[in-house]
């Protein structure tokens, strides 16, 4: 498997829908109306009605296999058992208590696990490009399209004090690697080099930031023709180069320097490859009995309740079995 095995389709558990309020958004996404708090109580709630025992607080010291199974030490005690499901998650939002500790786990018992990085995480800006854009912070466009090679995603996007956020970039960075041609188109929506020709007409006296100004917002509008578009009043453009201003603005090229790093990133990408697991238990090739969902394999969604639904869906496949 590669190292971003991306979930598209997963649907949401019409089960769900009764006990949490959800709304929709494009691309079959799904979130909290209210608090993810709901969600938390839901699934306490769940734990309690089939008499499961929950342990906050408790460190694993060790793992070990058995004749009867696992022997799992614990900062309060030993824990005997004839399966173990590890559903510890990956590195994001190390302040929430996320930590390599699954993978480490995985390696022990001779399980491969694919480089991890950060996934639907901000990408920053450093050097020229943070210092033309840097005091946009807070500026946002309702929909662009982030794209890498084939792939692009068409949602909002924002400027941060240290590079761009949104929807549309944290999809996109978990395509993204350093180095590749990152290219946003500002106003997918808008045939922007025939709307450039038309204001020409009608409008000879207005600057192009002006134009600009009215189709995307003043600040960035303002400050790409500053650095990169250049500015003169409409009638001073030839069509083709306004067309040609049409082509730039559909391809924004800007060069990220890196990501805002697992501090902030939703999802880990990379993981235990899936390759070495059942894909109907989740139930581990090597080792019968030993389990492994949710983020700490390598199975990456898309924004917007995809990875939720994954953690679900693989826990219920290995709950069913173990």
């Amino acid at each position: 498997m590669t190292s971003c095995a991306v979930v598209k389709r997963l649907r949401p558990s019409p089960g769900w829908r009764t006990k949490a309020q959800w709304r929709g958004h494009g691309l079959g996404q799904l979130f909290c109306d209210d608090s993810s708090k709901q969600i938390v109580r839901m699934l306490l709630d769940e734990c309690a009605a089939a008499g499961v025992t929950v342990e906050a607080s408790c460190g694993v010291q060790r793992v070990r296999r058995t004749p009867e199974g696992f022997n799992v030490l614990t900062a309060r005690g030993e824990v005997h058992a004839e399966s173990l499901v590890v559903a510890s998650g990956g590195l994001s939002i190390p302040s929430m208590g996320a930590s390599g500790f699954g993978y480490e786990l995985a390696r022990q018992f001779g399980h491969a696990v694919l480089p991890t990085r950060a996934g639907l995480v901000p990408l920053t800006l450093s050097g020229k490009h943070q210092e033309h854009y840097q005091d946009l912070a807070g500026v946002a466009l309702p929909a662009v399209e982030a794209r890498v090679g084939k792939q692009g995603f068409r949602a909002g996007l924002l400027f941060t004090h240290r590079g761009l956020s949104g929807p549309a970039i944290l999809q996109i960075s978990s395509y993204w690697q350093p180095s590749d041609d990152l290219r946003i188109d500002l106003l997918p929506d808008l045939d922007i080099g025939a709307y450039l020709v038309e204001q020409c007409t009608a409008r000879p006296l207005a600057e192009l930031k002006t134009v600009l100004g009215e189709v995307l917002p003043k600040r960035l509008a303002q400050r790409l023709c500053e650095q990169w578009l250049g500015n003169r009043p409409m009638r001073q453009y030839r069509e083709a180069e306004l067309v040609q201003l049409g082509t730039q603005l559909s391809a924004w090229p800007i060069t990220a320097s890196g990501t805002e790093g697992y501090r902030t990133a939703e999802v880990t990408l990379g993981g235990v490859d899936t390759d070495e697991l059942s894909s109907s238990t989740m139930q581990s090739k090597r080792v019968p009995g030993l389990y492994f969902i949710g983020e700490v394999v390598d199975v990456t969604g898309w924004l917007g309740g995809y990875n939720f639904q994954w953690a679900r869906a693989s826990g219920q496949a290995a709950g069913t079995v173990a």
